[in-house]
């Protein structure tokens, strides 16, 4: 059986394509002064994947925009999972983290309910609060390391006995990476600090969330996708949104592969 770090890159080259869309699908972005129905939403979802699927290697579904509907939220989102149906990688982004039995839980239903490829993880409670889901090694999971929004400097930039609290976060994730599933979330805003991640993460598979919309740095992201590691360039709003995301897609996929091929030469 294939690793989750070789399934992910097996998916890369088979699609040609490392970018990853968002489904962050909000009513009122799609239309502020009558935001639509949720069947309407639903639709709407699955115009998003048919339009991006060929420029795409995964979809990241971000939680908070199914749950907020209750269990009518859960239905659309299990409907939207079948309807991918496995022809991309599916990442589940809830940025969980407990411990014991609840963090137990949440793998079961993450990867046994609905069958995602990975999931988000927060960090921040600890070894035993990631291990519940490094059981299964075709599975994997983005450990929050050095994240896109501007609060994360509060906590992840500052120093703990001398040493940044991300590079502590790196040192215990390459701790827990037996079974070669591990890989960390990097945002696109941090591109002072991407390249010594990559130096110190070594082939973990990054998430890289921050382009479009927050102005990541797109050729430092790119930067540290093309050597050893993979990663997977996240867009949402700017595809999502896009007058036409069929263009859009293709666009980031054209620019993301020009400077793979760049950088490589």
């Amino acid at each position: 059986m294939k690793s989750f770090s070789e399934r992910l890159q097996q998916a890369a080259n088979d699609s040609n394509s490392i970018l990853c869309v968002g489904l962050d699908i909000d009513a009122e972005r799609i239309d502020p002064e009558s935001p639509p129905s949720l069947d309407e939403m639903k639709s709407f979802t699955k115009s998003v994947i048919e339009a991006t699927l060929d420029h795409t290697c995964a979809f990241k579904l971000n939680l908070a925009f199914f749950e907020m509907y209750g269990s009518d939220g859960f239905t659309w989102l299990e409907e939207t999972l079948d309807f991918i149906g496995g022809r991309r990688f599916t990442i589940g982004d809830g940025k969980r983290g407990d411990i014991g039995n609840t963090a137990k839980k949440y793998a079961t239903a993450m990867f046994d309910h609905f069958g995602f490829d990975a999931v988000t993880l927060s960090p921040y409670m600890g070894p035993d609060s990631l291990e519940p889901f490094l059981d299964r090694s075709d599975r994997g999971v983005f450990i929050l390391c050095l994240t896109s929004n501007p609060g994360s400097r509060e906590i992840q930039l500052s120093e703990a006995s001398g040493v940044a609290v991300y590079r502590r976060v790196i040192s215990m994730v390459k701790d827990l990476n037996e079974n070669d599933n591990c890989g960390l979330v990097v945002g696109a805003t941090k591109p002072a600090q991407m390249a010594n991640i990559r130096l110190e993460a070594g082939k973990m598979p990054f998430l890289i969330p921050g382009i479009g919309a927050q102005g990541g740095d797109l050729e430092a992201s790119v930067a540290v996708c093309s050597g050893d590691g993979i990663g997977l360039i996240n867009v949402s709003r700017a595809v999502l949104y896009a007058d036409n995301p069929t263009y859009a897609a293709s666009e980031f996929k054209s620019r993301i592969n020009s400077l793979m091929s760049s950088s490589k030469s």
